[in-house]
């Protein structure tokens, strides 16, 4: 009962607390609310009591958005410019207190899975690199693969990660549309990897087409470790619904990859510790 209560305590008390502070101080608020994807995701650690109270009095008044085409373009402009940067900089400690600790697993079963597989895997490419913390760390992990590319809409973070990462050779930063990279530039072979809230800002009919159009390079692997709703029944809900305020997608995972001619080799679904949703773990092949 305790664990139930807490919440909802906090919730009727925070909410008033929170409306009260943001009309008193205005200024704070307008700061904190100036762009919807960071007010969500704002690193909670950086910020003060009263900063906490007036944010969780913020997002309870985000504005409703239903329309798919206008949530795909809002996100898809966010994480191009240079918001984004901030945002990955804000949250880049949960590469240690949510990646290492409760993601890395699959990769283990990828290991397994690529020792099994007749001809080498010389290419990982991460869709959605961020702050490239992902991508390095793949590196140190499978020694045997040549090439780590690291893809990102934007080009403020790659030119920083070009610069961070300078002394890896084995380490590549790209600013592009994953979906037109991979068809001028994919080839088979090729691990891809998606981390934790990147395949959430496609349209369903944009990730079907991507998913099939990786299916068609050849031999791949592909881990998707991606956000889902809590209340996201596959099974009797197959299609994509929203979730969260910023909305993002919640997508049938499995569903999709099958479609697209993969099989599933893993399926798991953990809690996930942003805003109490489910994270799904995909590893598929064709």
């Amino acid at each position: 009962m305790k664990t139930k209560l807490k919440p909802i305590l906090y919730q009727f008390i925070a909410r008033p607390i929170g409306d009260f502070l943001v009309f008193l101080l205005p200024n704070k608020a307008s700061k904190l609310s100036e762009n919807r994807i960071t007010l969500i995701h704002k690193n909670k650690n950086d910020m003060t009591l009263t900063e906490k109270l007036m944010r969780f009095a913020l997002v309870q008044k985000l504005e409703k958005i239903e329309d798919y085409d206008t949530i795909a373009q809002l996100n898809r402009n966010f994480w191009i410019n240079n918001k984004a940067t901030e945002l990955f900089s804000e949250t880049e400690d949960t590469f240690h207190t949510d990646f290492l600790p409760n993601c890395t697993f699959i990769f283990d079963l990828l290991k397994k899975e690529l020792s099994n597989q007749f001809g080498k895997f010389n290419t990982l490419v991460e869709i959605g690199t961020g702050n490239g913390d992902v991508l390095n760390y793949l590196s140190t992990e499978f020694p045997q693969i040549n090439r780590f590319i690291g893809i990102d809409l934007s080009l403020h973070q790659t030119d920083l990660n070009k610069k961070r990462f300078h002394m890896d050779k084995r380490l590549e930063f790209v600013a592009a549309d994953a979906f037109d990279w991979i068809r001028e530039h994919g080839h088979g072979h090729t691990v891809f990897v998606s981390s934790r809230g990147v395949l959430e800002y496609f349209l369903e009919q944009r990730l079907q087409e991507f998913l099939n159009e990786i299916n068609l390079l050849g031999k791949v692997f592909f881990i998707a470790i991606e956000p889902n709703g809590t209340d996201h029944d596959f099974e009797t809900h197959p299609n994509t619904q929203l979730y969260g305020n910023e909305p993002s997608f919640s997508h049938n995972y499995p569903k999709l990859f099958k479609n697209a001619g993969f099989s599933l080799w893993h399926f798991s679904q953990k809690p996930w510790f942003q805003g109490g949703n489910t994270q799904t773990f995909i590893g598929a092949k064709n």
